[in-house]
């Protein structure tokens, strides 16, 4: 009977795809200017038929962090896919137990491949995955939008329209790229542009010294800002130690955070107000629930955050932030909103500032077959891995 079971259930494909889609807009970081986003997928394919899906998505190529999409694939390809072909994948924790202990890091990969065992298991058992993660106390979720157009007129005017739609209520401005003295201008003319009926949040991206630092953070306070992420750079922990002792802005830990043990160094050294919390950064949904709990246990906000993921890595992330109990600053997870392109059959349901977790089975969501094929990088060229006899020996 379990013989039959496994034979059944064990993976027999492991795809990985590369995406181009074009952005509604440019969007400035201080690391990168994008004009479109570049998402990986991970399909897992068992003997069954039953298929997951995951996302691996970064920012910029290397801009951002270590991985990039290219090296995702590369990875996934090579080196997971002979751990992964022919195991059961009715056992993901014991997947994932195996693969972070013959691989070293590749946290957006491992993230991927996940969340496609994790949607695998979850349609097996007829379940969301946010059931397989200890179960969700809210359907909705609290969506900001991230304003980076670079230009104050225009984030202004585009702020207005989400305000009056009433699609969003909470924005985060990309800054760092400018001197202080301008970034802090800019913040300023959309925080009196925008008045009360807006929260304002900045996201520096590591750009700052801390001097630099020091000298914004008054003036920010100041211009009525309710949140900073990740100011200076991400191994500076008695720098942003000093920051958040400031007391003037709440100080959020971002690339900072690369799972439980950072988040861990980080509360211990009072490094931080607020973690972001990123399913991929961390390393895996369970490796981000374990993150949230160390926050949680040390007094520490949550944030929803993003990887700017398509619908994919949105909505697992979804999944997970569904489970807290608490996630004081709300999430940003708007960036499939940024895409000109639907890569779902039945899009994502955002409304009232807010993002509905689907409630089917696994993920809950189903690709548009035909946007895949349109934009994937190869247009259509085999990538996988088929039966376990390729990696056999």
């Amino acid at each position: 009977m379990r013989r039959r079971q496994v034979q059944g259930s064990a993976i027999q494909v492991v795809e990985t795809i590369i995406l181009d889609v074009p952005t509604i807009r440019p969007h400035v970081l201080s690391v990168a200017t994008m004009q479109s986003q570049t998402i990986v997928l991970v399909r897992l394919r068992c003997a069954d038929g039953v298929e997951g899906v995951g996302e691996g998505t970064t920012i910029g190529g290397l801009n951002y962090g270590g991985e990039s999409p290219e090296g995702i694939k590369l990875a996934i390809d090579a080196y997971f896919a002979p751990l992964l072909v022919g195991a059961d994948s009715t056992r993901p924790a014991v997947i994932m137990d195996r693969l972070r202990r013959s691989i070293i890091d590749n946290r957006f990969a491992k993230n991927a491949v996940e969340t496609a065992l994790l949607d695998i298991q979850g349609k097996r058992l007829g379940v969301p995955v946010s059931e397989l993660l200890g179960g969700r106390v809210r359907d909705r979720l609290p969506v900001l939008w991230t304003l980076a157009s670079g230009d104050t007129a225009q984030d202004i005017a585009e702020a207005e329209s989400m305000v009056a739609s009433g699609r969003h209520t909470a924005f985060k401005l990309k800054i760092g790229k400018r001197p202080v003295q301008e970034d802090v201008a800019h913040v300023a003319a959309i925080k009196r542009a925008l008045g009360d009926r807006a929260s304002i949040r900045v996201d520096v991206n590591q750009a700052w010294s801390e001097a630099a630092a020091k000298r914004a953070l008054p003036l920010l306070a100041e211009a009525g800002v309710d949140l900073i992420e990740q100011p200076i750079r991400a191994h500076a922990t008695a720098g942003m130690a000093r920051l958040t002792a400031m007391g003037l802005v709440p100080i959020m830990a971002d690339e900072a955070l690369h799972g439980p043990e950072s988040g861990y160094a980080l509360a211990c050294s009072q490094s931080a107000d607020v973690f972001a919390l990123k399913i991929a950064q961390a390393g895996g949904l369970t490796e981000c629930k374990r993150l949230a709990g160390v926050a949680q246990s040390a007094g520490v906000a949550l944030y929803g955050g993003t990887m700017l993921e398509g619908p994919v890595g949105t909505i697992a992330s979804a999944q997970l932030f569904a489970t807290l109990p608490e996630i004081e600053f709300g999430t940003e997870l708007f960036a499939p909103l940024l895409l000109t392109e639907e890569l779902l059959a039945e899009p994502l349901h955002y409304a009232d500032g807010c993002l509905t977790a689907p409630d089917g089975p696994g993920l809950g969501l189903q690709l548009n077959e035909d946007a895949v094929a349109a934009l994937r990088r190869d247009r259509g060229a085999r990538t996988s891995v088929v039966t376990p006899k390729l990696v056999a020996g």
